[in-house]
């Protein structure tokens, strides 16, 4: 780093990704902050800079060692930072300590027998809370939310004919479970049930989610609300306001032809039947082939694409439901929760894939509710809308949710 650029830094005052330290800084405080970093998006530590960004520089003999020593003993993962000192006068040097964005998170601070997690709020450093700690845990790959048990579920919360075909007719298993306890260890070893740690055994997210009967029953924020209205905005009366409790999947069975035939509609087909007076449009005449045709205010793949994303990469933490409206000019589809990991908007329009849960994913794609490309918003929902009313979707991501907007097609009635 040049002495501008460290110069121009502390010019700019602390940050998220900035900490001003003095060099007499206590060890756990120092590794403290550095946690901190390594658990949002990285970022330096300057020491021998004053809170205040008066350069006092650094006194301190073997510095180098005393830093990498507590980075080798208070944090955990192993962390390995740049270490580079500048001179900004002839007596005068300060530290520059720079964090990559961590990998293997979340990074706790060892000291005094306990482990703490630390987080990046601002300008400065706070404990993280349970749901930011399993946020980061989910992040470094070491734990998804899906796989958490569901309190009050069991093995009777689960339908048994779906169950019986997703084993036998999509992933072919050569032993099929013969009585319940065989169920049981099947569906642990799948990760559709787990243990609760008070000697049950319950659902975990996914096979509730994915094969549960009436999963709203243990968690509500399992189904789709689906609303339309008939103005811009939510002030008028709502022309359709329920909220849809079914699995994921559809119930099928194998016919003696060997066709696939639908039982009982999963959620998505309950969703289809709900929503599409609501967003297209008879003719009032019947044409030549004994036919109404029927025009669509948005392409019918690009809504659909659109609420199966919202399912597979909603935040199962947020206990508020998917949030599907139709409005006059207008079709919206809000997921809970903030994009995964260091994903954007950009990066999701790019085609690049972060799943928050890959385990449903897989189901979807076993069925055949999503492409194995797993790229739906950039090859089905924007080409889709740019190719029937010229009009790209929009895309909105705050802290809470992610909404996908797509603009209605006029249609001369």
């Amino acid at each position: 780093m040049l002495k501008s650029e460290l110069l121009e830094i502390i010019a700019n005052r602390e940050n998220s990704g900035v900490e001003f330290k003095r060099d007499d800084i206590r060890p756990e405080k120092l590794a403290k902050e550095a946690v901190a970093l390594a658990n949002f998006q990285g970022g330096k530590i300057l020491l021998g800079v004053e809170d205040d960004g008066t350069i006092s520089g650094i006194q301190r003999d073997n510095i180098e060692e005393w830093v990498m020593n507590i980075f080798r003993e208070k944090i955990h993962p192993m962390i390995l930072p740049f270490y580079e000192e500048i001179q900004v006068n002839e007596n005068t040097r300060v530290a520059v300590i720079s964090l990559p964005t961590g990998i293997s998170k979340p990074y706790v601070l060892r000291h005094n027998g306990r482990e703490e997690v630390y987080i990046r709020v601002g300008s400065t450093s706070q404990l993280a809370t349970r749901e930011q700690q399993m946020r980061l845990f989910e992040s470094g790959g070491m734990f998804h939310i899906e796989m958490l048990p569901v309190a009050g579920t069991s093995f009777a919360s689960l339908d048994p004919d779906r169950l019986n075909y997703y084993l036998e007719s999509i992933i072919k298993d050569p032993e099929m479970p013969k009585n319940k306890e065989e169920w049981i260890n099947r569906l642990l070893g799948l990760g559709l049930m787990a243990e609760d740690g008070l000697g049950n055994k319950v659902c975990t997210i996914a096979g509730l989610i994915c094969f549960g009967i009436n999963p709203r029953r243990y968690m509500k924020q399992a189904g789709l609300r689906v609303m339309a209205f008939p103005r811009g905005d939510k002030e008028y009366q709502a022309l359709l306001d329920t909220v849809l409790d079914a699995p994921l999947v559809g119930r099928w069975k194998i016919t003696e032809s060997g066709q696939k035939e639908l039982l009982d509609e999963g959620l998505i087909e309950k969703f289809a039947m709900v929503i599409e007076p609501f967003i297209s449009l008879e003719a009032d005449e019947i044409d030549r082939h004994m036919r109404r045709e029927k025009a669509w205010f948005y392409p019918w793949d690009a809504v659909r694409e659109a609420v199966i994303n919202a399912l597979a990469h909603r935040d199962w933490t947020k206990s508020v439901d998917i949030e599907i409206t139709n409005y006059l000019d207008r079709f919206e589809v809000i997921s809970p929760g903030k994009l995964q990991n260091s994903m954007t908007i950009e990066k999701m329009i790019a085609g690049q894939r972060s799943p928050r849960n890959p385990f449903i994913m897989e189901v979807l794609r076993d069925y055949g509710y999503v492409d194995f490309r797993g790229m739906g918003v950039r090859t089905k929902i924007i080409p889709l809308m740019k190719k029937m009313n010229g009009i790209e979707p929009i895309f909105e991501a705050t802290e809470d949710y992610l909404k996908c907007i797509l603009p209605r097609k006029k249609v001369t009635e």
